[in-house]
């Protein structure tokens, strides 16, 4: 079982009503969300912790587990009102303004946290900027690391972050116990001020770091050495999901090696692990070839 553990929200798509007009379309959405939505639809055994609203919103993000196979039994339900995030492109990339204030999402706290019996667990996006969900996620993590193979991918936007330092201090914290970091180049630049992934190995038990570069495909680096994967060609409709997707892609390819349990983590190879990056790089291409976060189904590839 992988468990994913982060936001859940309404991404409010930019688009054009007949009569020429700008609109937004509600899209179930959320960095983590999209990650358990992609595993669901790749046929692996999955499940969602987050804070779920009962609100109208709340609604299309649990009818959207429930058809992409996602048990969300583990998620804190409330009545506060569902985190909205309006999304703009340009030349396809997406950017994003957040409403999230006293929403279901943000308001859990490190007494919500369910009990947890997952191999892997899977953390990152804007759920771990802000309080005091972000401190629930951190002494989840803190807790299940001993026992399930981590994997984090701060997902970073900077335009989110209030608390710098605070931020900075959690992030420290959670890639210190993390087995598995995926970052972008520009996420690792923001993180270390610098392009060398292998000092995010320094002072943590990491033993994989995922460094994505976009068209440019993944570099894979060990303790042990590094391999580059290169992306799978496609004609990019928009870029939102594609990371999630192929975090996705991933895990479910080590959890079908059976490498994806603290038993086994310690015998992947770079083999192993470039296979599985492949495979991510495979279902990220088919989600960016399609509007919104639109992962592959199992069917699809």
């Amino acid at each position: 079982m992988i468990l994913c553990a982060g936001e859940a929200l309404i991404d409010m798509l930019p688009r054009q009503t007949v009569e020429g007009g700008s609109a937004f379309a509600p899209h179930a959405g959320g960095s983590v969300f999209n990650t358990a939505i992609a595993l669901g639809r790749l046929d692996r055994p999955v499940q969602f912790f987050s804070g779920l609203s009962t609100d109208l919103f709340g609604e299309i993000l649990r009818a959207e587990l429930v058809a992409s196979k996602v048990d969300h039994t583990p998620a804190n339900l409330t009545d506060r009102p569902t985190t909205l995030a309006f999304v703009t492109l340009t030349d396809g990339h997406a950017s994003y303004a957040f409403y999230d204030e006293n929403t279901a999402g943000r308001m859990i706290t490190p007494q919500d946290l369910p009990p947890v019996a997952a191999d892997a667990i899977f953390f990152g996006g804007i759920s771990l900027v802000v309080e005091p969900c972000a401190a629930a996620y951190q002494a989840l993590m803190l807790r299940e690391a001993p026992t399930s193979v981590t994997m984090i991918d701060p997902n970073i936007r900077p335009g989110f972050i209030t608390d710098e330092p605070a931020y900075r201090a959690r992030l420290a914290a959670m890639f210190a116990v993390a087995d598995i970091i995926k970052t972008s180049d520009e996420d690792l630049a923001w993180i270390t001020g610098g392009t060398d992934a292998n000092a995010l190995f320094e002072g943590t038990s990491v033993q994989v770091i995922l460094l994505t570069k976009g068209a440019e495909g993944v570099t894979v680096l060990t303790r042990d050495g590094a391999v580059d994967v290169p992306a799978v060609r496609a004609k990019v409709v928009d870029t939102v999901g594609a990371g999630d997707t192929f975090s996705a892609g991933f895990l479910a390819e080590l959890d079908a090696q059976g490498l994806l349990n603290k038993a086994t983590f310690d015998s992947a190879t770079l083999e192993n692990l470039s296979q599985a990056a492949a495979f991510g790089a495979k279902v990220a291409a088919i989600t960016v070839s399609r509007a919104g976060a639109n992962p592959p189904w199992a069917s699809e590839l």
